[in-house]
Parts: C-alpha cells; sequence; structure tokens
C-alpha cells in the first residue's frame, strides 16, 4: 500500500510539474526551462541524499546514470516531436509507452501481479491514453506561423523513441538497490542534466531565465526531485508493472491543474480518462 501511495505522489509530482513547466514553455522554449531545473535538482539531490544516507553501489550508480541519459533523450526526443507533429497523436503514443515497457518488463522478469491488478492495470493504460488525448487546437497553425503539423515518419520514430527512453528510465530506476538511497538519483540528474545541456547547446539555446520563467524552472525541479525520489522508493517495494502503470498517470495531474487554475476545458475522453484513471489506482491498491 505504501508503494501505491508513493507511486501517487510520484505521479502527481510529475503532473504538477509538467504543468508549471508548460506554463514556463508559453513564455520561453522548454529546452530552456529544463537547462535551469535539471542542474537545480542536481543541488538539491546532493544536500538531501547525505541526509537520507545509504551505501552508493557501483551497480546502483550505474543504473542511475543510464535512468539520467535515457531521461535526457527522452525529453529531447519528445519537445523535438512536439515542434513538427500534432500534440494529440504524440501526447499519447509517448505515454502509453511510459506506461506500458515497464509493464512488458516487469512480466518479462517474473512478475505476476494477481487478477485485480492486471485488471487494474489494464485499465490505467487505457485512462494513460485518454487523459493525455487532447483535441487538435484551432489555433495550432496560427501559432505555427501557418505550418501545419503532421506526424510524419521522423515525428513517428522520435515519438516512439521518447516513450520506450522514459519507460526504460523507469526500469534502470527499478534496477537500483534500496540500500542505495538517493544516489542513484543523484547520478540520473546529473546524467540527464548532461545531455540536456549537450542538446541545448547544439540547439541554441542554451541561454539563461529571469522572472517569472526562472520561479517556474526552480519548481519544476523541486517537484522532479519529490516525484522521482518517492517513485524510486515505491520501485524498492513493489513490482515494478505495478507501480510503473500508477506513476504513468501523472498526465491527469497536469489536466486537472490547467482545468482549474487555468480554466482551460477538458474534452469528454480526458474526463473518461480520468475516472479510469481513480478506478485503477483503487483495483491496483485493493489487490
Amino acid at each position: 500500500m505504501l508503494s501505491v501511495v508513493l507511486a501517487l505522489v510520484a505521479a502527481a509530482g510529475y503532473g504538477v510539474s509538467d504543468f508549471f513547466g508548460g506554463i514556463a514553455a508559453r513564455r520561453v522554449t522548454a529546452l530552456r526551462v529544463v537547462v535551469v531545473s535539471y542542474p537545480w535538482s542536481v543541488l538539491l539531490v546532493l544536500l538531501i541524499a547525505p541526509l537520507v544516507g545509504g551505501h552508493a553501489d557501483t551497480a546502483s550508480i550505474m543504473w542511475g546514470l543510464a535512468a539520467g541519459v535515457a531521461a535526457g533523450l527522452a525529453v529531447w526526443w519528445f519537445y523535438a516531436a512536439l515542434a513538427d507533429g500534432p500534440m494529440s497523436v504524440v501526447s499519447p503514443v509517448t505515454a502509453v509507452l511510459v506506461a506500458g515497457i515497464p509493464v512488458i518488463a516487469g512480466l518479462f522478469l517474473g512478475e505476476r501481479p494477481g487478477a485485480v491488478a492486471i485488471a487494474g492495470i489494464a485499465i490505467a493504460l487505457i485512462a494513460v491514453v485518454l487523459v493525455s488525448r487532447e483535441a487538435p487546437d484551432e489555433t495550432t497553425e496560427e501559432i505555427t506561423g501557418g505550418r501545419p503539423l503532421r506526424f510524419t515518419r521522423r515525428v513517428a520514430l522520435l515519438t516512439i523513441g521518447s516513450g520506450v527512453a522514459f519507460g526504460f528510465t523507469f526500469f534502470f530506476l527499478h534496477e537500483t538497490h534500496a540500500s542505495a538511497g538517493l544516489w542513484p538519483l543523484l547520478a540520473q540528474r546529473a546524467a540527464a542534466t548532461a545531455v540536456v545541456w549537450t542538446c541545448a547547446l547544439f540547439a541554441g539555446e542554451f541561454g539563461g531565465l529571469h522572472g517569472e520563467p526562472l520561479r517556474l524552472a526552480l519548481a519544476v525541479g523541486v517537484l522532479d526531485v519529490i516525484a522521482n525520489a518517492a517513485l524510486l522508493y515505491a520501485f524498492h517495494g513493489a513490482m515494478l508493472s505495478v507501480v510503473s502503470v500508477i506513476g504513468s498517470l501523472y498526465p491527469a495531474a497536469t489536466v486537472l491543474l490547467a482545468m482549474v487554475l487555468l480554466g482551460e476545458r477538458i474534452s469528454a475522453t480526458q474526463k473518461t480518462g480520468m475516472v479510469l484513471a481513480l478506478g485503477a489506482v483503487a483495483m491496483i491498491a485493493a489487490s
């Protein structure tokens, strides 16, 4: 039960982080936001990790580094896909891969959740797709300078690559040892920062932030640390297939905040997804 709660905390952290990051990205590019939020998260973990304790064994650190590289590539490819492709397609495809790959990996490793949990996982996968599904924006072509956004072969490859990379980030974190404390998370954030900074340098978007975008980026860093730490401990207490699918419900928090704080309308499909998400969590927790 504790692992389910921690996975929900992680989902909420990721969702709120995406909400703040999305607001900041309306003023500056998303890549410029993570260029600040990622190294900030490294400093936060560096301050917290010694207080938590743990032994930084080599295997856990290597898994953490692998998770960081995967996370950095996932963010890069995801933003690249959104730049040229329709969000209504890119987002749900990425989401189902993020949720589905760790589930498949867990089953491959021999995990066998109960019948109720399996049903909850299946419903959660559907919920992730529905919540992430966004109706095409009538102003899309206006925002992109009249350039239509199409799900081309390149966008498809970037979308699939992003989802797979995000999914393997969850898997790699699961493989760390509980005795390592937060040190694998430090390795993950450091490796992700290196990847993101490299991407930003090549893209010419390595610039400082000021005012509200800076404050939002710092908030994103704090939330990312909370979410990743909660997910790390959740993985150490429950099956990969169970924890990962709950953690993947983060779009629900983003959509809910956008509705409450920004007054954005959510579609009937998204509402259905949020209801299914609640039911899925209840089923998994009860198993």
